[in-house]
């Protein structure tokens, strides 16, 4: 849809990403209504069905939205425009080897790949370790009424839904004055580190009882602030520096590095502890302290990079 070096494409990838957030919103709603509500479990026992079993119907629920999209793109999937030129044959010339430009380009991906894996493993904290933070630490109730822990996780989609809008409009209007993605990547892992840091002084809270929720509101606000820097303006990288040969592979490779930084969020999570504020506090002080020296050491880094993105064969 963009030519090179059309300031469009974050706007465009801003949008994309704030489409797929809008099933983000209601998953957890539906799904952590059916594995926590005492009110599904109650009717479990009335058809006679183990209440214990309340998270597989969660699954269940999912699976079927899953197949609901597969069918909508197998009906559809006619009308979508071609993906580019096929080869006329099998016999084709094989395309030439990557320049020492496309290498260099692929090089400074690959940096970027890896402060990736360092944004995600923060991120990814609010469907682990901030889901047992919710359900332990945290006051829910609403007018009287319990909601369950998992419903939090709708308020990071909601939030890009929000702000989506509000950063494609911003590309536009600064055009050619935005900051480069590299730029953007260092404010990114910063504003996540921010996030991360407010959770210090709140788990120190938990010390005297369960905490307010608004401190959750605020760091998945923070969160996805970092993550409209970082998610769709590294997509948007990818589709701009990869190798026109590779850039299928490139985009895989981006979101391997997205499935590491959730393996890490896992094994970060691990160290949580509900009944001990100081281990909490050394947990996300932690995570904050490595997300803020990297923005920074990016930020250091970024004329270079971004010489190495506009490098010539």
């Amino acid at each position: 849809l963009y030519a090179p070096g059309d300031p469009r494409r974050d706007s465009g990838f801003s949008l994309f990403y704030m489409g797929i957030n809008i099933g983000a919103v209601m998953a957890p709603l539906v799904c952590g209504w059916l594995a926590e509500s005492a009110t599904f479990k109650s009717w479990l026992v009335a058809g006679g069905f183990n209440p214990v079993y309340s998270w597989h119907w969660a699954f269940d629920a999912a699976g079927v939205g899953m197949l609901v999209g597969l069918t909508v793109f197998t009906r559809k999937r006619a009308q979508l425009p071609s993906a580019g030129p096929k080869a006329a044959d099998a016999h084709a010339a094989p395309r030439p080897p990557l320049t020492r430009r496309e290498l260099t380009r692929v090089f400074t991906i690959m940096i970027l790949f890896a402060l990736t894996i360092m944004f995600w493993s923060a991120y990814e904290q609010k469907g682990a370790s901030l889901n047992l933070f919710a359900r332990d630490l945290v006051e829910r109730t609403l007018f009287g009424w319990n909601f369950p822990a998992s419903w939090l996780q709708s308020l990071t989609p909601f939030f890009v839904i929000v702000l989506a809008p509000v950063f494609a409009r911003l590309w536009i209007h600064l055009d050619d004055r935005q900051p480069t993605s590299s730029r953007k990547f260092a404010l990114g892992l910063f504003m996540i580190g921010i996030a991360m840091l407010l959770l210090v002084p709140a788990s120190a809270m938990t010390a005297s009882g369960k905490i307010s929720p608004l401190w959750l509101v605020a760091v998945y606000f923070f969160d996805v602030v970092g993550e409209m820097l970082v998610s769709p303006v590294g997509l948007s990288m990818v589709t701009r520096l990869s190798p026109p040969q590779i850039v299928g592979l490139m985009m895989g490779a981006w979101f391997f590095a997205t499935s590491i930084g959730n393996k890490l969020a896992g094994y970060f999570s691990g160290f949580f502890v509900a009944d001990d504020p100081g281990t909490l506090m050394r947990l996300y002080g932690g995570i904050a302290a490595m997300l803020v020296v990297g923005a920074i050491v990016l930020a250091i880094a970024a004329p270079r990079i971004d010489r190495m993105a506009e490098a010539k064969d």
